[in-house]
C-alpha cells in the first residue's frame, strides 16, 4: 500500500515527505507540516496513535483491527485538535456499496421478510478475519434490521477483496457484491482523504466525508 500511495502522490504532483516503518523516527518539526497516511498493523496503531495525534498536521488511518479502542482513539484526536480521517476501506466503490447496503436494509426494516448473510474473501496474507470492511457492513445490517449477521471469511491466493451481502426471502433472494480488481482503489481513496484532511476540523469516517 505504501508504494501505491507514493506512486499516486507522484502522479498528482504531491510531494511525499518520507516513508518509514517506524513512524516515531519521523522528524517532529517536519511532521507538523505533513498529513500522514497510515497503513500498518493493529498493534502499530495501538502503540503509535498518540504520537500521530501529537505530532502531525492531520492523520489518515487505513489500518483496521482497532475497533475495540476506536472511542479512545477518537477522543484523543479530538482533545489534541488534530484532524483525523479513518475507514475500514478507503475504496470509493466500497463506500458507495456501504451506502447502498444502508439504504436497502433501511427499506427492508419496513417490509420485513428477509434474512441476511455475508461472505468476504481476501488474499492469504491478510492478518484480520473478518475484514474491517465486513465488520462495518455488518454494523449497518445489524443496526437497520435489528438482527445479527454471521460473516463467513475466506483467505486464499492473492484475492484483493470481495464482499457479498445477501438477503434470503421466502420467494426470492437479493445479492449485493463488491469486488476490488486491485488494491489501487484503496490507495486512491487514502490520498483523496489526505487532501481533504488538510484544513479539516475534527474526526471523520471517510464515508461520511465523501457522501455528506
Amino acid at each position: 500500500m505504501g508504494h501505491m500511495v507514493t506512486e499516486i502522490l507522484e502522479k498528482r504532483g504531491i510531494e511525499c515527505a518520507g516513508a518509514s516503518e517506524d513512524i516515531r523516527s519521523f522528524d517532529p518539526a517536519l511532521a507538523s507540516q505533513c498529513v500522514v497516511i497510515d497503513f500498518t498493523t493493529p498493534a502499530a496503531i495501538r502503540e503509535n496513535y498518540k504520537f500521530l495525534a501529537d505530532n502531525f498536521k492531520a492523520v489518515v488511518i487505513g489500518t483496521t483491527g482497532w475497533d475495540d479502542i476506536r472511542d479512545e482513539v477518537i477522543e484523543y484526536f479530538e482533545k489534541a485538535g488534530t484532524p483525523m480521517v479513518y475507514a475500514s476501506n478507503f475504496s470509493i466503490g466500497v463506500n458507495l456499496f456501504m451506502a447502498t447496503v444502508d439504504k436497502l436494509t433501511s427499506l427492508m426494516a419496513e417490509t420485513g421478510g428477509y434474512s441476511p448473510y455475508m461472505i468476504e474473501m481476501h488474499h492469504c496474507h491478510k492478518l484480520d478475519a473478518p475484514s474491517g470492511t465486513a465488520k462495518s457492513l455488518a454494523e449497518i445490517v445489524d443496526r437497520n434490521l435489528g438482527t445479527h449477521v454471521d460473516i463467513q471469511s475466506v483467505r486464499c491466493g492473492e484475492i484483493p477483496g470481495i464482499h457479498i451481502v445477501g438477503f434470503e426471502g421466502d420467494c426470492d433472494r437479493i445479492v449485493l457484491k463488491h469486488e476490488a480488481f486491485s488494491r489501487k482503489g484503496f490507495a486512491e481513496g487514502a490520498v483523496l482523504a489526505a487532501i481533504k484532511a488538510d484544513g479539516l476540523q475534527g474526526v471523520w469516517n471517510f464515508k461520511d466525508l465523501i457522501l455528506k
